[in-house]
């Protein structure tokens, strides 16, 4: 299905994914998969590769003993949590189903529709700001269903999120969710018999554990940088998207 260069690109694809999950707690999937699709594949192949890595990289980064450089589950706003996943899972079961159903060509084009949004916020910092109770709950929904379909939902959720938790105990409280939400989608991949590659997921591991270690290390260097961060990566992005937009619809 691929070739040699092919697996060195996921393979650094992978460790750049990594790096901004643990860097940013957030964005390993919506700055990693438009990447994959780039290469080949579906969002169907995808994203169950993704997902594994997700529930593997949360369980080891919350499982740890607390007082540790690393953050704990006792970290995590459990109460606003909550609240939340009241809002975010209904619409996160019924964006799963739609990518069950929906053609690959369509799915591609939101993929890079949803992330060239992401990119153009982050290159003009036009964050998403949320003031409104029923704003935030309309985030909720939007974040729930987009990452059901593609699991790059993550900074609608975040936007509000941002908002309701505390700066250190933001991360560790959206790794939970992250757990919950792949949880379910992987749930769901194994219930319709989705075909799943977890000897490729598995050896891929490694590659992104250096990437998930970097960034554990330069979290705060990033989220002091948050700015110039997402500007040089939104830019990249855009064209990424602009690229994969034309190959899918060309």
């Amino acid at each position: 299905m691929f070739s040699g260069f092919d697996y060195l690109l996921i393979g650094l694809i992978f460790l750049w994914a990594g790096f901004v999950r643990s860097g940013l707690g957030f964005g390993g999937a919506a700055l990693g998969l438009p990447l994959l699709l780039l290469i080949g594949g579906s969002p169907v192949y995808w994203l169950p590769l993704i997902g594994i890595h997700l529930l593997f990289f949360t369980s080891i980064t919350l499982l740890v003993p607390p007082g540790s450089v690393y953050r704990s589950w006792n970290n995590v706003d459990w109460d606003y949590l909550k609240s939340a996943l009241v809002w975010i899972t209904p619409p996160t079961l019924i964006g799963v189903f739609g990518l069950l159903t929906l053609a690959d060509q369509t799915m591609i084009i939101l993929v890079y529709l949803i992330t060239a949004f992401y990119a153009i916020i982050w290159i003009f910092n036009k964050p998403i700001t949320v003031h409104k109770p029923w704003l935030n709950k309309l985030l909720l929904l939007l974040g729930g269903y987009v990452a059901g379909t593609t699991l790059t939902g993550a900074p609608l959720i975040v936007a509000v999120f941002i908002e309701h938790v505390d700066k250190t105990r933001l991360r560790d409280t959206l790794f939970i969710l992250w757990f919950v939400l792949v949880s379910i989608k992987m749930t769901a991949f194994i219930a319709v018999g989705i075909e799943i590659d977890w000897v490729f997921s598995l050896s891929l591991i490694p590659v992104a554990l250096v990437g998930h270690i970097v960034g554990l290390r330069l979290h705060n260097t990033i989220i002091q940088n948050d700015q110039l961060f997402k500007k040089w990566v939104g830019s990249v992005l855009l064209i990424v998207c602009g690229i994969g937009l034309l190959k899918t619809i060309l």
